[in-house]
């Protein structure tokens, strides 16, 4: 296999098997993440990922999902992409689901007559790391887009049918946006109206922007229970219907499931109870120990 760096790929998803049809992030610009600072983005040669697939043919010819790495390979145009599909389910003629992550921008430049066709190849489900719906944190984490362009983009995946999570990004507005951060990503995720809602914790790691800000005196990062405070006030104003994971910000216990808006008031429950009685120091040495996102 052309693995060609480091493999980051979706835990929640089936991790067998990967295939890399891109290297890098197109934009690899957001101040919190130094995932693939150091790659530069180009698309895997076609010789490569057919090579690959031959390769995954061989050891399991019945797959039935499949995962595209890297940062975000539905960068690719549509015209690039097509083919890649095509072939996936040539040498994978059982194949049901093939599952991507990719930015909110990667959407921007296909069509929605584009997007139901990778759906009938078998794109049903991605995952978009939008991190906030609230303009002035998704400006100053230098994402690249804003709530509108979050809108947009998730109406057209509906309008495809293709199925989307959506990620929220504890403590990344700091301590002065922390309540618009919250309660904004919360209006924006219930109107996308994503099958997945998954929440994780901010970790300001070596080499990161924000870091370096943090330093300067330039960003205040939230305490442990000003994570959760953060938290608990997201889960009260998100109103889809969806499964709700959260993960390294606390433990999950008694949070992460379907029937969001049926378990909401038990989560809500959990989050102040862990807000009152938690273990602090635990939760930041938790947060210490973390290598990458």
């Amino acid at each position: 296999m052309h693995f060609t760096g480091t493999v980051y790929r979706n835990p929640y998803w089936p991790t067998f098997p990967l295939l890399e049809i891109t290297q890098g992030c197109t934009h690899n610009k957001c101040k919190f993440c130094t995932m693939y600072r150091d790659v530069p983005f180009r698309m895997s040669p076609i010789e490569h990922i057919e090579e690959d697939l031959q390769e995954i043919a061989a050891i399991k010819p019945d797959a039935t999902t499949i995962q595209l790495l890297s940062a975000n390979p539905l960068a690719l145009s549509f015209d690039k992409l097509e083919p890649i599909l095509v072939m996936i389910n040539r040498y994978l003629p059982q194949m049901e689901y093939i599952y991507a992550a990719t930015r909110v921008t990667d959407i921007r430049n296909k069509t929605v007559e584009e997007l139901k066709k990778m759906r009938e190849l078998g794109v049903k489900e991605i995952s978009l790391g939008v991190e906030s719906g609230d303009d002035w944190t998704l400006d100053r984490i230098n994402k690249g887009y804003h709530a509108s362009d979050i809108i947009e983009q998730c109406n057209k995946l509906h309008e495809a049918g293709i199925d989307f999570w959506m990620s929220f990004l504890n403590g990344v507005g700091g301590k002065e946006y922390s309540r618009d951060h919250a309660i904004n990503s919360a209006r924006i995720f219930s109107q996308c109206k994503p099958m997945l809602v998954g929440t994780g914790g901010l970790v300001l790691f070596p080499g990161t922007p924000l870091l370096e800000e943090a330093q300067r005196g330039e960003f205040t990062p939230l305490s442990e229970k000003e994570m959760l405070e953060e938290l608990l006030l997201f889960v009260e104003n998100l109103t889809c219907d969806c499964t709700f994971i959260t993960h390294h910000t606390v433990s999950g216990k008694n949070l992460t499931g379907p029937d969001f808006l049926q378990r909401k008031d038990k989560i809500v429950t959990a989050l102040k109870n862990e807000i009152e009685h938690g273990d602090m120091d635990m939760l930041a040495a938790i947060r210490r120990n973390k290598r990458t996102l």
